[in-house]
């Protein structure tokens, strides 16, 4: 559980439902770390120790240490100025999409991608709720207006994969509209990497624990309340809706041509980097530091666990 305070998943779900910010402080929760640079704050637990759901199925036994990470982060945002520089004077074009579930540090990573780069050059794109005249569009067109000119670097904080999971458990679109989207996206993905772009597609994995420790870290902290949508709350106790919309995501928009690469952050510093070095490994930009590139860490970052081959 995320604390000894609540004895089961229902009980920690109604308490972030329900309790008031000052109910959970009084419950002997608190949150340390939250104006450090690294941005990762910790929840401690009525008996004054770190909440660590983070072990939940995580392959290693400690964190990646903060001088660890801030060292790897330097080298891989030094590749990644040197594969923006190559798609700047080569005219490539780049597209990002980083979808996953809430709070699996998607934000956090993009913060760590473009921390460096020259923002002439790359731009994040994090779309609303479409407006009633984009409903009545095609569905991919407010994505294909973002995409990227020549010499350009787009990253999707969320894409067009909304619709194969948040849209339909949450009761956003129809059954017709889901089916059709899973049957168009590979369709649409070809035509973009076709058309020369390079397409990479990251989802962002936690576990159930650790989701609701972070859920929990943002009702607490004042300066990550904003965090907390009502959307947040409302998906807590549909875990297993999102897992099965997930799964069926997978097996039909898993293609040679724009495969998923699943980054685990359940340890949120491994996670960013290797994300990073992931994207960096599927970028042909010369005088590239293989070593430090070409073998992203294959328990942190890897395809979905699909049965047979790529369709």
């Amino acid at each position: 559980m995320p604390s000894s305070h609540w004895s089961s998943l229902d009980e920690a779900i109604e308490w972030l439902r329900s309790g008031s910010t000052g109910e959970l402080i009084k419950s002997g929760l608190s949150v340390t770390g939250t104006f450090q640079e690294l941005d990762d704050p910790v929840l401690v637990g009525p008996d004054g120790e770190p909440v660590e759901t983070w072990r939940q199925g995580h392959p290693y036994d400690a964190r990646m240490t903060a001088a660890e990470y801030e060292q790897e982060k330097r080298l891989l945002q030094i590749e990644l100025l040197r594969a923006q520089a190559w798609i700047q004077e080569t005219g490539q074009r780049l597209v990002v999409t980083f979808d996953g579930r809430d709070a699996a540090g998607k934000g956090s990573t993009i913060k760590r991608f473009i921390e460096h780069l020259n923002p002439r050059g790359a731009r994040v794109v994090a779309l609303p709720a479409p407006t009633e005249t984009e409903r009545g569009q095609w569905f991919f067109q407010r994505y294909v207006r973002h995409l990227p000119t020549a010499g350009e670097m787009v990253m999707f904080d969320r894409s067009w994969h909304n619709r194969a999971v948040v849209e339909p458990v949450m009761g956003f679109c129809t059954d017709d509209q889901y089916q059709e989207f899973l049957r168009a996206v590979p369709l649409f993905e070809e035509m973009l990497v076709n058309e020369g772009l390079i397409l990479v597609k990251l989802w962002f994995s936690v576990t159930q624990l650790e989701q609701i420790t972070r859920f929990t870290i943002r009702r607490i902290d004042p300066m990550r309340q904003w965090k907390l949508s009502p959307m947040d709350l409302a998906s807590l106790d549909r875990w297993d809706d999102y897992t099965a919309a997930k799964d069926t995501m997978f097996q039909r928009t898993h293609h040679p041509a724009a495969p998923w690469t699943v980054v685990r952050t359940n340890d949120k510093k491994r996670g960013r980097v290797e994300a990073i070095r992931h994207v960096l490994s599927r970028i042909d930009y010369p005088d590239k530091n293989a070593d430090l590139v070409d073998r992203p860490d294959p328990l942190i970052v890897g395809p979905p666990p699909i049965a047979g081959d790529l369709r």
